[in-house]
């Protein structure tokens, strides 16, 4: 099992974010650690390995391609979200999306 998931909603359109691309990678030194796209339900169940490192990780969106691809225009290109890990436990990171505004959370 993954140790981080996410969740991405189009808060205009009122659903789920499904096809936005998503890179995971180790803020140091910009190492890829993980790469997805959500599914229909907006979601990425398996992102990354089992642990992640206690050090600074950055989820990188892009929603550039999603607002393209569904006819809508985006103040925002990409939604970068540096977080450290802590613990050992799963992480979930929901990202809610609008075309003038985002906005992330630590989610269960």
């Amino acid at each position: 099992m993954s140790a981080l998931t996410t969740h991405v909603l189009d808060t205009a359109l009122g659903r789920p974010a499904a096809g936005v691309a998503v890179r995971l990678q180790r803020a140091a030194d910009g190492r890829l650690v993980a790469a997805g796209v959500t599914d229909a339900d907006g979601r990425i169940r398996e992102l990354g390995p089992a642990q992640l490192e206690n050090t600074p990780h950055t989820l990188t969106f892009d929603v550039a391609a999603y607002a393209a691809a569904t006819g809508q225009r985006y103040f925002l290109a990409a939604v970068d979200i540096t977080f450290t890990p802590t613990g050992d436990g799963h992480l979930h990171v929901p990202l809610l999306l609008s075309p003038f505004a985002c906005s992330a959370y630590r989610g269960s």
